[in-house]
């Protein structure tokens, strides 16, 4: 990424991403699409634990977020032997705060399902599938360190094949354990868990052979696996702000889960396969975000900020160009969507009302994610945090607060009277906040104090010397 014209290498790094991401996102509507011939319920379950999971996964975030940063940087400066180093101590963290965070998720998981609102049979199909996704965790983790070591060296086609494996195993064993096809049990939600976590375990010692091998541009050495303190300080220093950002925005998500439970298991069902249609364009705004990752990083490794900054903004403008066609399919064909996944007539009306209000917003969704890519390359992971506050806590989750109940609502220690826009109020509450955090990332990235990068470049001593 740090010669030659930027948009057919930008396109050659993403095409890969694009595709992972949407074998992802295949994934989780497969889920979506299996548990819902179990009942509106499940569907509610799972659209409830889904960003509850996300709270102690998001972690894995900082992690990614940070190697990707130095990986990128060192294979920009030449240092290849830094590279190596940084991949084993990031694995080293991941497992350490992987089994850490299993362990107290599925010790705590019997009051989480009931803090998020879930009751009766929700309550009992939601526990199946989250109490599942915690024993994932360590896995999870490894899965996504594999991917982004293999990105910041420029490989993401091989980090493509890793998502293959694990998504397309899932999406063959959903049927089979969520609705005891053939001699399995039927499980329901907790199918759908034990089919993720079954992907995870295979996709984690295929990504250990693939690193230990070394072929694919960066290579886990088994000398590196003793902790090296400064990396692992800087790995932590820069990953910080990405983990507070994925625990952000998964609180939010968990905060929005909640507001919209209060409405009941319909307006919970709707949204759950709303926002897993909406995933579909987070999955190439998130690709195209995570190459101009490794693009601006590259490029600030080789001393080129201009042209990291060239990254960013055409990686923005293309993929918004794509989501705005993809809002308007969105736009005029919300029904059909919904009905894929579900049949009740009430879920489908209420998924309507969401996908038309979301809809016309999906660019800049998307064009906000690429841009805090660009942050996230060059290591200023806080300002791309800052972003994500902004976008969640600052806009979000107030503005769901104030269109969608009656009565007063205190914001900033303002009393203001409620729209009581019902659901509607939190479907625009989510637009609005696209659209104002946007027009501030834009302008932030826009000021090029992002240039310095996290490496030092007259770093010349290699590990073992």
């Amino acid at each position: 990424m740090t010669t030659g014209a930027i948009t057919p290498k930008l396109m050659s790094l993403s095409w890969p991403l694009v595709a992972g991401n949407l074998l992802q996102t295949f994934y989780n509507l497969a889920d979506m699409f299996w548990v819902g011939r179990v009942s509106p319920e499940a569907v509610a379950a799972v659209s409830l634990m889904f960003p509850t999971s996300w709270m102690f996964v998001s972690v894995a975030m900082g992690l990614t977020a940070a190697s990707v940063a130095l990986v990128s940087q060192h294979v920009g400066a030449g240092n290849d032997r830094r590279a190596d180093n940084v991949v084993a101590q990031t694995v080293l963290l991941a497992v350490a705060v992987g089994l850490t965070l299993a362990t107290v998720g599925f010790a705590v998981r019997e009051p989480l399902v009931s803090l998020v609102g879930a009751e009766g049979q929700v309550y009992t199909d939601a526990l199946a599938y989250i109490e599942v996704l915690f024993v994932a965790i360590p896995f999870t983790f490894l899965f996504f360190v594999f991917r982004a070591v293999l990105r910041g060296a420029g490989d993401t086609k091989t980090a493509m094949w890793l998502m293959v494996i694990s998504a397309g195993l899932n999406v063959v064993l959903d049927p089979f354990f969520i609705l005891g096809w053939g001699p399995f049990p039927e499980w329901g939600t907790r199918g759908a868990a034990v089919a993720t976590l079954i992907s995870r375990v295979l996709v984690a010692l295929v990504g250990i052979y693939i690193l230990v091998r070394g072929d694919w541009g960066v290579r886990l050495r088994l000398e590196d696996l003793r902790p090296d303190r400064p990396v692992m300080k800087k790995l932590v220093t820069v990953g910080s702000p990405a983990t507070v950002d994925g625990a952000a925005r998964s609180f939010a998500a968990v905060a929005m889960a909640a507001l919209v439970a209060r409405f009941g298991p319909i307006p919970t069902a709707a949204y759950g396969v709303g926002v897993r249609l909406m995933s579909v364009s987070w999955t190439v705004s998130g690709a195209v975000g995570q190459a101009a990752a490794t693009g601006v990083g590259q490029n600030l490794g080789a001393d080129t900020p201009d042209r990291a900054a060239e990254v960013t903004w055409k990686a923005t403008a293309g993929t918004m160009a794509v989501l705005f066609g993809a809002g308007a399919l969105m736009f005029a064909f919300p029904a059909e969507a919904m009905r894929v996944f579900i049949r009740e007539p009430a879920v489908v009306a209420e998924g309507v009302d969401f996908l038309r209000i979301i809809a016309p917003f999906l660019a800049f969704f998307g064009g906000l994610m690429v841009v805090q890519g660009g942050f996230r390359g060059a290591g200023d992971t806080t300002v791309a945090m800052a972003l994500s506050f902004l976008s969640r806590w600052v806009f979000r989750i107030p503005l769901a607060l104030l269109f969608a109940y009656q009565g007063t609502v205190t914001l900033g220690g303002v009393s203001v009277a409620g729209f009581a826009w019902g659901t509607d109020g939190l479907w625009w509450a989510w637009s609005a906040s696209a659209l104002g955090s946007f027009a501030v990332g834009v302008l932030w990235f826009g000021l090029g104090r992002w240039k310095e990068g996290v490496i030092e470049k007259d770093e010349s001593v290699t590990p073992g010397d």
